[in-house]
């Protein structure tokens, strides 16, 4: 169905309905951070309320405007920018950033869908709770974006992927009605659940204003350390070693290769390296433990235990809160040398833990069949997600690489595709791998996904282009 521009009529009629909503458009609801999709200056809205949100979609459907949901802007797939087509209206929730309630006897928090990731994690904290979701962007990604893309990070391999915390929404339909299930239940058998069905919707079926959010306990020990393993099939052996050992008390399990070390040290110097010679592999290791058991015992314990099956050769253990950060900031500082380096191509993928070895053996391979590249591969080798990132060669800029991006990703994808993997982990599909879907997608669930986005948006007005072109 043909959609318009968000254009001045539009302005004037959302003016008249809500006269404080409307903001000039600023460049950086225009851009992604990969600088890889940018948006058309259209109409920007900066509601304060639920009702506010359903007015706008109203009126953008009636009108029949596309409609660009915009949370924190930190997504790395183009999901938050129309690049093409008629001028969108953008929606954006930052103006809803109230914690509306929070249970601590029932671990449950009422967040508006604009709150920034890290208020909702110090709320919690305030309240002696962990919310468990944590990210590079936590401090600007926003909970409505979490829930839309399904977002990941560094704890899933213990808490689950942002659908798993949470326990009811309220949303913004494609027709401007608000559905308000705010449940703080955790068991309700009353038919088709609409909550998981908009998570990591990417604001293709409406928009999240509001989420029902799980706390946890926070754990009294917690510990963290670094060691040095033979090869990724070894980190897969020490991971369950740790698993028999301690159980669920693994909170993060993290993979890193050397080239994301030499990355470190080749624009960002100021990073203090874990080991005085650069392993090949390593991991990264969290534990959050109850009761009387001591973390950096039980690592100890488990180092030991590697190091006389062969798995482990070094190791560093945080004996303070200090020393623990600066081995997260090793990992967390990953990401941001990467993008100072500058990728061919990045891959979000993930694929059955135990064929992560092989995968990456092949995939070495093939990427070096296609040129003389670095490859960073790191991630959560816990829950099988993979960072399988290209870069050109010492020297040489991405922008001289351009043309081959789609060779390098395509050889990359088809190889998750024959080890039944998923081209997209935890960054959602948005524009970047719409495509994708529709190449390694099951037929019969992308028939039911089209069906199920022209049941609720006819028109197409709710971010289209993203998930499904």
């Amino acid at each position: 169905m043909r959609l318009n521009p968000a254009d001045e009529n539009l302005g004037e009629r959302i003016r008249e309905a809500l006269p404080n909503v409307l903001r000039p458009i600023e460049q950086r609801f225009l851009e992604e951070p990969r600088g890889r999709f940018f948006g058309q200056s259209g109409l920007l809205a900066m509601p304060r309320t639920v009702e506010e949100v359903s007015v706008l979609v109203r009126l953008a459907a009636d009108a029949r405007v596309p409609v660009v949901p915009y949370g924190g802007g930190t997504g790395l797939v183009g999901g938050q920018v129309l690049p093409d087509g008629p001028v969108p209206l953008v929606i954006s929730l930052e103006r809803m950033a109230t914690i509306r309630a929070l249970y601590p006897t029932e671990n449950v928090l009422i967040a508006e869908g604009g709150t920034i990731l890290a208020d909702v994690q110090a709320a919690a904290q305030d309240a002696g709770r962990l919310f468990p979701l944590s990210l590079a962007a936590q401090g600007s990604c926003r909970i409505g974006g979490n829930l839309a893309t399904n977002a990941g990070g560094l704890n899933v391999l213990r808490y689950g992927n942002a659908r798993d915390l949470c326990l009811g929404l309220e949303a913004v339909l494609p027709d401007g009605k608000i559905w308000r299930g705010l449940s703080r239940l955790r068991k309700d058998n009353t038919g088709y659940d609409l909550r998981d069905l908009l998570i990591g919707s990417e604001g293709t079926l409406g928009i999240i204003t509001a989420a029902s959010l799980k706390l946890f306990p926070n754990p009294s020990q917690v510990g963290a350390a670094i060691f040095q393993v033979a090869s990724p099939g070894a980190a897969i052996e020490m991971l369950s070693v740790l698993r028999d050992q301690v159980g669920e008390g693994i909170s993060a399990f993290e993979l890193i290769h050397r080239q994301g070390l030499e990355f470190l040290s080749e624009v960002l110097p100021d990073t203090r390296q874990p080991f005085e010679t650069m392993p090949e592999w390593s991991v990264l290791i969290e534990l959050g433990l109850t009761g009387r058991q001591n973390p950096a015992m039980e690592l100890e314990t488990a180092f030991e235990s590697g190091l006389s099956k062969g798995l482990v050769t070094d190791g560093v253990i945080a004996q303070t809160l200090a020393q623990r950060d600066a081995l997260w900031a090793v990992r967390e500082l990953i990401p941001e040398a990467n993008r100072l380096i500058g990728s061919v191509s990045s891959h979000d993928i993930s694929v059955p833990i135990s064929r992560i070895p092989e995968f990456i053996r092949n995939g070495t391979e093939k990427v070096a069949a296609l040129g003389q590249y670095r490859i960073n591969c790191f991630g959560h080798l816990g829950d099988g997600n993979l960072h399988f990132n290209v870069f050109p060669p010492k020297g040489r800029k991405k922008a001289e690489f351009v043309s081959q991006r789609g060779v390098v990703q395509r050889a990359v994808h088809e190889l998750v595709h024959a080890y039944e993997g998923s081209v997209s982990a935890e960054h959602g599909v948005g524009r970047l791998k719409a495509e994708d879907v529709e190449q390694y997608g099951d037929r019969t669930k992308l028939a039911a996904m089209r069906a199920i986005k022209q049941a609720l948006d006819p028109m197409g007005i709710m971010n289209p282009g993203a998930v499904l072109r």
